[in-house]
């Protein structure tokens, strides 16, 4: 049996573009993805902190060191500039992996800055 877990969480990240007319996704800053180990075109859920949306996009790769956390498609409707965000990741697990399993969390500050980074295994 696969259970579902929290594998990443960027918190309070905040909005930094919206673009409509885009096919759609999250555009982020690479150093993110890595200080979380998200990669590219990965499933993420954005929760924002303004408005209560919560919804399913996937990531795309921005510039490195531009800080950039993009709504697109339709994303961009559901949020604005300056919108804090919880991002997260989930991965099935089977029983071996979750005895094994970390979380990366990932701590920002009000200009995007990355001031902490922490791991916590699944089972302590």
């Amino acid at each position: 049996m696969l259970r579902k877990f929290l594998k990443a969480k960027i918190h309070t990240v905040r909005v930094t573009d919206k673009n409509l007319d885009y096919e759609g996704s999250l555009t982020l800053d690479p150093r993110f993805m890595i200080a979380a180990d998200i990669e590219p075109f990965e499933s993420i859920w954005v929760y924002n902190l303004e408005n209560g949306e919560r919804f399913e996009t996937y990531v795309i790769k921005g510039e490195w060191g531009s800080k950039e956390v993009c709504l697109n498609g339709a994303a961009a409707r559901k949020g604005e500039i300056g919108d804090r965000l919880i991002l997260v990741t989930y991965a099935w697990l089977t029983p071996e992996e979750i005895a094994r399993a970390e979380v990366k969390v990932v701590y920002v500050d009000e200009e995007n800055n990355i001031v902490d980074e922490r791991s916590y295994l699944v089972r302590d």
